[in-house]
């Protein structure tokens, strides 16, 4: 099995192309901090290549920006080259298969807006909030 998921930061702003085939592509990378300090006591990152291809590629080149945060979902594909100088080089790269946008837009008015336990929604249905739910009773539980 080979999947990848990842929460980073943009290093860079996307980088966007098309191929002879007219295939949209859009390449970035992010920063992973990972969970633990160095000896020194600072955390480090690692930096990983995205590839992003079709709709999903318009839609990255469209709304993302260094600095951004992403959560990327995909699969890792090595691939070789051969560099300027005759030697060989090997690229790790992630193709992703779906990239999530976690910085709110700016902007938004209702970004991050603490849910008052006093207001009431204007149609129930139309929100599903923990807070409106019934109490069941153990009796009507289905299990």
């Amino acid at each position: 099995m080979n999947k990848v998921f990842l929460i980073g930061n943009l290093t860079r702003d996307p980088e966007t192309s098309t191929t002879s085939n007219g295939y949209f592509i859009c390449k970035f990378s992010i920063a992973v901090q990972r969970s633990f300090a160095n000896a020194n006591g600072e955390k480090e990152a690692d930096f990983f290549n995205i590839v992003t291809w079709r709709g999903l590629a318009e839609t990255c080149s469209k709304w993302l920006e260094k600095g951004k945060k992403v959560a990327v979902s995909g699969s890792i594909q090595t691939r070789t080259y051969e560099a300027q100088d005759g030697s060989k080089r090997n690229v790790f790269e992630i193709q992703a298969d779906e990239v999530e946008f976690l910085t709110p837009r700016s902007g938004d008015s209702q970004e991050r807006k603490p849910y008052d336990s006093q207001e009431k929604p204007a149609d129930k249905k139309a929100v599903n909030k923990v807070n409106d739910l019934e109490p069941m009773d153990d009796d009507t539980l289905p299990f």
